[in-house]
């Protein structure tokens, strides 16, 4: 399966609609579900530091004998390396552990406000930008007011805030503020964490009308809001069904009736939550 769609980031980079996330795999379930994602066609791959799976998405990317320059391979600053030098160590060491020269995006995973050195690693990560040893650098669980702190102090907006967002947290306002500034969503965990989305009635009446599994319908509705959503699976079956959902559509009731006026978080809130 192939010719997934493409968009473009403020930067140029062009952004898969859909990709493979990659966490809590270890780094040899990550190797198998890379490589069979890969095969299947997903070209935009996630991981992060604090996910203990760089070395096994890189091995994958290594054998797949898909051209490097097709594949958009994220990962993550952890925490405990915030900081202007410590991010530019702890990207070598990623760097490493990939097995590439360059990485295509570059996010920090959590803004950490207490530790309060997020604008110092923003500031490495765009000297890596300069110097091309990163293709695109974003964020991941910023509120508004943290990316505007990144814009006021830097001049520099994120070309990606990599957010909590599925049905039951919709998030509409910090999406309004994205799509006003350029910035491309991307969602973790859409489907959501345990049965709460997926068995949610309305999911499952929407998903019964149009003929597809929960889970399409979910990635479908992230689509259509604009998100670009990173649907973990390691079970080639479940990884070509998250990939077949260009064939149909939502209409504005569907998509109304997915998302939820009552938002319920599941991860932590970015003003508090501390992942060293």
């Amino acid at each position: 399966m192939t010719g997934i769609p493409t968009s473009s980031l403020d930067d140029g980079t062009r952004l898969p609609a859909v990709g493979l996330g990659t966490w809590p795999m270890d780094d040899a379930e990550a190797e198998r579900a890379v490589a069979e994602g890969l095969r299947l066609g997903y070209r935009l791959v996630d991981t992060a530091v604090n996910y203990d799976n760089e070395t096994g998405v890189g091995r994958a990317l290594a054998r797949s004998g898909v051209p490097r320059e097709e594949v958009v391979l994220t990962t993550k600053l952890p925490g405990r390396h915030h900081g202007y030098e410590e991010t530019l160590a702890s990207f070598e060491e990623s760097r490493r552990r990939l097995g590439v020269d360059r990485v295509d995006l570059y996010l920090i995973h959590w803004p950490l406000p207490r530790v309060d050195r997020y604008v110092e690693s923003w500031r490495a990560m765009l000297k890596l930008r300069d110097e091309g040893l990163v293709g695109s650098v974003g964020v991941s669980n910023f509120t508004r007011e943290h990316i505007e702190r990144l814009e006021r102090e830097t001049g520099v907006l994120p070309s990606v805030n990599q957010i909590e967002l599925h049905p039951l947290f919709p998030q509409p306002e910090l999406r309004e503020f994205h799509a006003a500034k350029g910035i491309r969503t991307e969602s973790w965990s859409p489907l959501g964490r345990g049965p709460a989305v997926l068995e949610d009635p309305s999911v499952v009446a929407v998903a019964r009308e149009l003929g597809v599994t929960p889970a399409q319908a979910v990635l479908r509705w992230h689509i259509q809001l604009g998100a670009v959503p990173l649907p973990k699976s390691s079970d080639p079956g479940r990884q070509r069904e998250n990939l077949d959902v260009f064939g149909f559509a939502l209409d504005q009731d569907q998509l109304d009736a997915l998302t939820h006026d009552r938002p319920r978080r599941l991860g932590g809130a970015p003003e508090t939550h501390e992942e060293f």
